[in-house]
């Protein structure tokens, strides 16, 4: 069957779903096995969401999945419900990505209801990437995930707590929120310089947390600097705390050359991301005399 015809078959099964719709709510009918129609139009409206899935039609797919998750929840059947929501909300995310997010609330509600959370910080994560990359609004995509960390908590899932506020932290940072980067740096950091499968980790996220404190105020970044070698001696070996010792006399001694040196030489070894690029230039602009201020790094 071609798309066209799927879509057909797709629009009838629609409007048979209607129809028993309907008929559920005559009196008679109502007494007499109401829910059984209702049962049968659920079925319907997910058939017919599966052939518009098959034609591409996605916000007809969406819809469709939508109907039966809201005559799920009349039959009282929770689960049901929010699956039907999460698959519409997968079907909108294609065509309509703010209906993608209405829909995976929607199921994210039920879910948390139903003490649900490790599933609902997964969706939490789904809304915050759709925020991220298809609406660009940087500050709800950190909501959602702060959101999905918190629940990740509460279940003892600390791991993919940390993966969570890692991405708070990076977006924190680049919108000038350094304060809060910082915290969830230091926090991070902390929780896992103690465990040997991921304290190789840590220095990343101490070093990541004294940039941040470098871009505020260079004092704080010694002093910070300073507690982090003391709270986790593995630090202090690292290329990332020689780096910031490097840059930090570059920085007091107002010398643009070389803290490019130090970056470059860095770099040559570990090649540094658009991250980490983003913040040395912001700290290497607040060196007197570095030329218009929009240095280069390389």
């Amino acid at each position: 069957m071609d798309n066209a015809g799927k879509e057909r078959e797709a629009v009838q099964l629609m409007a048979e779903a209607e129809k028993r719709v309907k008929a559920s709510h005559s009196f008679l009918r109502g007494l007499f096995g109401g829910n059984t129609r209702i049962e049968e139009a659920c079925e319907m409206y997910t058939r017919a969401a599966n052939m518009f899935k098959m034609a591409k039609n996605w916000s007809a797919a969406g819809n469709a999945f939508c109907q039966a998750a809201k005559l799920h929840m009349q039959l009282q059947s929770k689960h049901d419900s929010a699956t039907s929501f999460v698959d519409a909300g997968n079907a909108y995310k294609k065509a309509d990505p703010q209906e993608a997010i209405n829909c995976l609330n929607a199921a994210i509600d039920i879910y948390t209801d139903m003490g649900r959370f490790t599933i609902a910080a997964k969706h939490h994560i789904t809304i915050a990437e759709i925020y991220e990359t298809e609406l660009v609004d940087i500050e709800k995509a950190i909501a959602h995930y702060e959101q999905s960390a918190d629940y990740y908590k509460g279940e003892e899932s600390n791991s993919s707590a940390n993966k969570c506020l890692l991405k708070v932290a990076a977006y924190a940072a680049q919108l000038e929120q350094y304060q809060k980067a910082i915290e969830v740096y230091e926090q991070v950091g902390a929780s896992t310089m103690d465990n040997p499968l991921l304290k190789y980790s840590a220095k990343d996220y101490f070093f990541k947390a004294a940039l941040c404190h470098f871009i505020v105020d260079e004092l704080n970044a010694k002093l910070a600097l300073e507690k982090y070698e003391e709270m986790f001696p593995a630090f202090t070996d690292s290329r990332e705390c020689k780096l910031l010792k490097k840059l930090l006399e570059a920085h007091e001694e107002q010398n643009s050359e070389a803290y490019t040196e130090a970056v470059k030489e860095f770099d040559s070894i570990s090649r540094l991301d658009q991250w980490l690029t983003t913040m040395l230039l912001r700290i290497k602009k607040s060196i007197p005399g570095d030329g218009d201020g929009d240095g280069d790094l390389k």
